[in-house]
């Protein structure tokens, strides 16, 4: 019940505006919906009628897209924004005034991944799937590529999460063994057969893709001789374009909403879930999903997760990537009591700005 989609609704409200009512909320929190700019802003108004008081902010802006973060920030244009590797050494130096902006965030309990459409060849067969996997040195992008500031992904639940399973059985680095499992394929006989594979990224056309990206499809093609063209789209249409399923092999991340393997394993991998973008269907692995979903002993139903994340992992729809470990956020000095959480919603209602 923590879960956003099960927080109070106006039944009214929803039942008189079926199509667009996410768009006119009537919501019960301590702001209200003022405008929602489909992948460019949110903005968010204070609700005086709010049950325990109305919060400090008159309003709030998140902004999407549409310009350079950073820039943005270091014109005073924005009062917070998270803090990529390219700009982190900068930030770090000592005779830089922004060091002492920066704020550090508990590992955020993220999963980066590549996403396949398993309905649409070569991802079809679950041995190319593994091939790419195994392909993949994850460790190398890890240190060369972001720095150390991410850990390896095993699997799919980031670890100190509930229900995280050391021992899962993931896919170490090894050339060979994606050697032969591509040569088992149904691809494997004629490399002239693997069908064009585009692999597409949220971005701005003509922006160079990252340092991971590129260690990762060197990868690929220097171990399988599979080669993979990266597609930029747009970051509202790349999301239009994932939620429609129309990206054969797509790149991603996914935060946890609310402490438990549920928001992890059934709302990406259930067949009927919305999320499950890569079209992934596995009886055995629903049928699971949905007993851990009312199982009450929880010692059984972590077991339950466990099982259910290394059928996923076995059949590999996706290739996990990473997990974030400590976040870098830059924050500016007026805003106070603005926590850094490891959950995807920010706590915004005591937040304040002072004039500085």
């Amino acid at each position: 019940m923590t879960y956003p989609t099960a927080f109070v609704v106006d039944r009214k409200n929803v039942e008189g505006n079926k199509n667009n009512w996410v768009f006119e909320p009537n919501g019960t929190g301590p702001f209200r919906l003022e405008r929602y700019d489909i992948g460019e802003t949110i903005l968010l108004g204070r609700n005086e009628n709010y049950h325990l008081g109305p919060p400090f902010l008159d309003e709030v802006e998140f902004i999407l897209s549409g310009g350079d973060p950073m820039l943005m920030y270091e014109n005073d244009e924005i009062h917070v924004t998270g803090l990529g590797l390219a700009d982190l050494e900068r930030v770090q130096d000592p005779s830089n005034p922004l060091r002492t902006e920066l704020a550090t965030a508990p590992p955020g309990f993220t999963v980066s991944f590549i996403g396949m459409n398993l309905e649409q060849p070569p991802f079809d067969d679950v041995k190319f799937r593994q091939a790419l996997n195994y392909a993949v040195n994850k460790k190398e992008i890890a240190t060369t590529a972001l720095s150390d500031l991410v850990v390896p992904a095993i699997g799919v639940i980031p670890p100190g999460f509930p229900s995280y399973n050391p021992d899962l059985r993931g896919y170490g680095y090894d050339p060979e063994k994606a050697k032969r499992l591509l040569s088992e394929s149904r691809y494997g006989a004629d490399p002239a057969s693997i069908p064009r594979i585009t692999l597409s990224i949220a971005g701005n056309f003509g922006v160079s893709v990252g340092l991971d990206m590129e260690v990762m499809l060197r990868s690929w093609q220097e171990t399988l001789g599979v080669e993979v063209e990266i597609q930029q789209t747009e970051w509202a249409t790349f999301l239009q374009d994932v939620h429609q399923r129309r990206f054969q092999m797509f790149a991603l991340a996914w935060s946890a909403d609310y402490p438990d393997p549920q928001n992890f394993l059934d709302i990406m991998f259930h067949t009927d879930s919305a999320n499950n973008w890569g079209n992934y269907n596995n009886r055995e692995v629903d049928s699971l999903l949905e007993k851990a979903r009312v199982e009450p002993d929880q010692t059984v139903r972590f077991q339950q997760y466990n099982l259910i994340e290394q059928l996923i992992v076995d059949d590999a729809p996706w290739v996990p990537l990473w997990h974030s470990t400590e976040r870098k956020v830059l924050v500016k000095p007026e805003v106070k009591d603005y926590f850094l959480l490891p959950m995807t919603i920010p706590k915004l209602r005591h937040v304040y700005i002072t004039d500085n």
